[in-house]
């Protein structure tokens, strides 16, 4: 038996969060507000996956590294807060070029955001101390989770990057209202990584004992199947949500943006039923 423990569902879900975090901070291209909305919703999923362990089922590894991963996350924008007048490097070229082109282009000479060019930028290697301790903490909560061992830690650990790639690209997209003008390369990057950790997340749940077992009906599913069809749609249509937010991404019109948007806030829904109704069904084997 695999078992799904809510605690480490919680600290997957911070971990998976925050490693794509800093693969998008470390572009230097989305504002300062787009790190701390990430680094504040995961470090508390961190936090509350720390305090649902010790509160119930404690894994002592899995929980007091959730604990830091919180830490280190809030310690991350606390560093980020207070070097805010630098600015982003990215960002603050691309607001620099704009208030030149538009004094060339009216004469008027006005800056539209102030940077202290004399302080020194929030460094992104910070963002990767929060996942590489919590991931310690997946792990752990893996060989809790039963046997066998392998397949277990295989399980927990792509479905921490699987969720969080997801997650955070359709947060993402959603930050572009936000800041307009940004490039799509950070998107891309994200539904590109979340289009390759399909696979994987795929093989994992069917591997045996996987989802194979429920489909062909040795495993119940106390519906005469329809969860494990069910979880067969999630994974086809997750695949073709994320084929399709690629595909719009193409467009050049910035409508393209939120189209992909849409279809990412989707590919949470069929992602987490790919992952979460698989693990729900194995866990009464």
């Amino acid at each position: 038996m695999i078992e799904l423990q809510p605690a480490t569902l919680l600290v997957q879900l911070a971990v998976g969060g925050l490693a794509f975090t800093w693969l998008t901070t470390r572009r230097r291209e989305t504002g300062l507000g787009y790190g701390w909305l990430m680094r504040s919703i995961f470090g508390l999923l961190a936090a509350g996956g720390a305090w649902l362990g010790f509160a119930t089922d404690s894994v002592p590894v899995r929980d007091w590294t959730a604990a830091a991963t919180a830490t280190a996350a809030a310690a991350a924008l606390a560093v980020s807060v207070v070097r805010r007048r630098a600015g982003v490097s990215g960002q603050r070229e691309r607001v620099e070029r704009r208030s030149a082109e538009i004094a060339e282009m009216t004469g008027i000479d006005r800056e539209e955001q102030r940077f202290d060019r004399t302080k020194a930028e929030f460094p992104p290697i910070l963002d990767l101390i929060a996942p590489a301790v919590g991931l310690i903490g997946v792990v752990a909560g893996g060989l809790d989770a039963g046997d066998p061992a392998a397949l277990a830690v295989a399980r927990t650990v792509i479905g921490a990057f699987f969720l969080g790639a997801v997650t955070d690209a359709m947060l993402l997209g959603h930050w572009y209202l936000v800041q307009p003008g940004l490039a799509r390369g950070p998107l891309l990057e994200l539904v590109r990584w979340t289009g390759l950790l399909w696979l994987p997340e795929l093989v994992v749940m069917l591997w045996p004992t996987g989802m194979g077992s429920v489909l062909s009906g040795t495993i119940d599913d106390g519906y005469n199947g329809l969860l494990g069809w069910f979880w067969v749609a999630c994974v086809v249509t997750t695949a073709g949500l994320v084929v399709l937010a690629r595909a719009a991404l193409r467009e050049r019109f910035y409508s393209a943006v939120m189209a992909a948007t849409g279809l990412l806030y989707l590919g949470i829904l069929t992602g987490f039923g790919m992952d979460l109704v698989a693990r729900v069904l194995l866990d009464t084997t």
